[in-house]
């Protein structure tokens, strides 16, 4: 009895080591208010608040691309392997939103590469937590799907719409300000429980 009581616990360890439940990516440690993602993420906001560009209040673009509110919703009610898993693909969408023509918005470059290192290494951290045996589900399933779908609007309605100009860089500077503070309380709700 106690010996499969051991397997059953050596069993229950190995398998948790690649599970989510354990990742230190996102657990708060002793003595910490914040995890490391948390603490990725403060910075990748301070670099994004360094690369504001300046634009007149007349030059404002029109966009009729909404925030995706309800889907962050529908993802805060599923899963925590499905949060991770969207909130990777979502830090992936705006790495490649980043990677399009930005020269117009005269950033520094160094301040671009080192917010897209940042994000880059949560990307690969909270991958890190997710696991090989993560599979996900059809809500999952639906999400990305849908996310896909909005990340193309914003590049087609906001970016290649306006010639990738100075003022479309500012309308996604925000909006990426907006997807880091959510995949923020994703991680904190998935961290709750």
């Amino acid at each position: 009895m106690i010996s499969r009581i051991f397997i059953a616990c050596l069993f229950l360890g190995m398998y948790s080591t690649g599970s989510s439940l354990s990742c230190k990516w996102i657990v708060k440690h002793p003595g910490n208010t914040k995890s490391q993602f948390s603490l990725y993420n403060k910075i990748a906001l301070d670099f994004l608040d360094m690369m504001i560009t300046n634009t007149t209040k007349d030059a404002e673009i029109e966009h009729n691309v909404a925030f995706p509110n309800r889907l962050y919703r529908q993802t805060s009610k599923a899963t925590a392997e499905d949060k991770l898993a969207f909130t990777v693909q979502i830090l992936k969408e705006l790495l490649a939103l980043f990677e399009e023509d930005h020269s117009s918005a005269s950033w520094e470059e160094n301040t671009v590469e080192n917010f897209l290192n940042i994000v880059d290494k949560q990307t690969e951290e909270l991958r890190s937590c997710i696991g090989s045996h993560s599979n996900t589900t059809q809500k999952g399933q639906q999400l990305s799907f849908r996310r896909e779908k909005y990340f193309k609007r914003l590049l087609n309605k906001i970016l290649k719409k306006n010639g990738y100009s100075a003022e479309a860089w500012e309308k996604i500077r925000n909006i990426t300000q907006a997807h880091l503070r959510q995949c923020e309380f994703l991680i904190s709700l998935r961290t709750a429980h």
